[in-house]
């Protein structure tokens, strides 16, 4: 017997972890649809607030050998994937999942497709566009190859905390009163807010049959870069910026620019930068016949700025650009020490007994990182970071996405969160550039003698000859870094008042 609700449909989400799937999942629950969310590692779900209304299963949409039952009774299927920022081969990764999960969701009698695309600029032959909006255009065409009717939402710059188009703007903004910029800035863009962004995929679940095409969304304002910047400076307090344009900034150094002034690294901001390039602005409204604009219209730029400023100032901001895992990304977990037998595991311990109370010295722990920093040698840490952004990683830029409280599978600079027991353990990968795999490890338990026990483990896997001269290399550095770390850390512990 099925147990749905009557205007309920069964949806299958991808990319649960990421930006708009982790915001999207209890949207849909609201609205009374049951949702199933597909990731690849279904325990980083495990903190969300929604996660107990939800079924989570393992899948790869890049491996379509796994998708096997993730689409047993769905109704409704979310693409909400990408690979892009994973290097010159994107496109490929990105074609290739895309047919896998059509496939899939053909054999299954799934009813509906989902897809939140790339706005594509009229006129411009496709070999001519960025790479970026022509893998968008061709993971479309992927997804209605295999005939399922399939709702292709197409969107220029969203605009809310956290996404990584608006930590662009935020971050150029704010730290740059006078900026020389590349000519992308007079181009004309139709922002649109994520709150609008996420009604649009809410309704489409409902959409019939005949909604099988591209539909261009977005919001009432059209701008160029430069207005929207001048416009987030006012909305913001700051004083009224000045923008030069030149002809002579590439691609290449534009994203090089942006990766050194705001979070986002080179590699994600490269593509972005390059669909700058051309000018994004709906050219039709169609959607408004299935999923009508809200009843007071859809979000303007100026609104949809000071509701991200408000969510930033208020730390409400559930999910972030780097919310997502980077893709390619290591998912093996922690090595167990006994059983370890896939090679050399280089180990850092510390440990310290802290005459305080284990609670004292979990709320430092837990507060490491961000603003925070990570109580020892910040000159050292910035550094790493720097060198870290030059060879096209993620730097320490990403910060955190609250500033006292971790959940797993949370960016932390250039960690990842992959396992937290409040009050016990933290474990961090490494996502930084590495010749192997890293984590870090901190662990606070009661001591026998009274007071606390901190432990802290860094733990290194190296590959190849790069990856032990690399270990050996910065082993005079573990001394003053780590011990460094674990004596501020409990010192911290010990004094009277709030954590940093």
């Amino acid at each position: 017997m099925d147990e749905r609700p009557p205007t309920g449909r069964h949806c299958l989400v991808t990319g649960a972890t990421g930006y708009i799937g982790g915001r999207l999942v209890p949207e849909l629950l609201a609205a009374g649809h049951r949702v199933r969310c597909l990731a690849r590692d279904p325990g980083r779900l495990r903190d969300q607030p929604w996660r107990a209304g939800v079924e989570a299963v393992a899948g790869d949409v890049t491996r379509p050998e796994t998708l096997a039952g993730a689409f047993d009774g769905v109704d409704t299927a979310y693409y909400l994937v990408h690979s892009l920022g994973t290097g010159p081969h994107f496109e490929s990764t990105d074609r290739h999942a895309a047919r896998a999960f059509a496939r899939a969701a053909a054999a299954a009698g799934v009813a509906r497709i989902v897809y939140l695309g790339g706005l594509l600029p009229a006129g411009v032959p496709e070999p001519e566009l960025s790479a970026h909006l022509r893998s968008r255009a061709e993971v479309g065409r992927a997804l209605r190859s295999t005939g399922v009717p399939t709702a292709e939402l197409r969107a220029a710059v969203i605009i809310g905390s956290g996404s990584a188009s608006f930590e662009m703007l935020r971050y150029l903004t704010e730290r740059l009163p006078v900026m020389v910029t590349p000519r992308w800035v007079d181009t004309r863009i139709q922002p649109i807010a994520v709150r609008d962004v996420l009604a649009y995929l809410v309704g489409a679940a409902t959409l019939p049959p005949e909604a099988d095409r591209p539909f261009d969304i977005g919001g009432p304002d059209v701008l160029t870069y430069r207005l929207m910047m001048h416009r987030y400076a006012e909305a913001a307090g700051l004083p009224r910026r000045l923008i030069l344009s030149v002809p002579v900034l590439s691609p290449a150094l534009s994203s090089h620019w942006v990766g050194l002034v705001t979070p986002v690294p080179g590699p994600l901001a490269r593509p972005l930068v390059e669909s700058l390039r051309h000018e994004v602005v709906c050219h039709e409204h169609d959607i408004a016949r299935w999923i009508p604009d809200p009843p007071g219209g859809l979000t303007g730029f100026d609104r949809a700025v000071e509701l991200a400023l408000r969510r930033i100032r208020d730390a409400r901001v559930d999910t972030r650009w780097s919310s997502a895992s980077l893709p390619g990304a290591p998912s093996d977990p922690l090595p167990t020490d006994p059983d370890w037998a896939g090679g050399s595991l280089y180990q850092d311990l510390r440990e310290r007994h802290v005459a305080a109370d284990p609670a004292a010295v979990w709320r430092v722990v837990e507060g490491i990182g961000g603003d925070n920093g990570w109580y020892s040698l910040p000159f050292a840490w910035a550094l790493r970071g720097t060198l870290d952004r030059l060879a096209g990683g993620v730097g320490l830029r990403r910060g955190r996405r609250d500033r006292h409280r971790l959940r797993v599978g949370d960016a932390l600079d250039f960690w990842r969160v992959e396992e937290i027991e409040p009050g016990r353990l933290l474990r961090l990968r490494a996502e930084m550039r590495l010749p192997g795999l890293a984590w870090l490890e901190l662990r606070v338990a009661p001591d026998r003698d009274g007071g606390a026990r901190y432990r802290q483990r860094a733990l290194f896997h190296p590959h190849g000859l790069a990856g032990h001269a690399y270990w050996w290399a910065m082993a005079p550095f573990h001394g003053p870094v780590f011990g460094a770390m674990a004596r501020n850390i409990t010192d911290r512990a010990r004094r009277p008042g709030p954590p940093p």
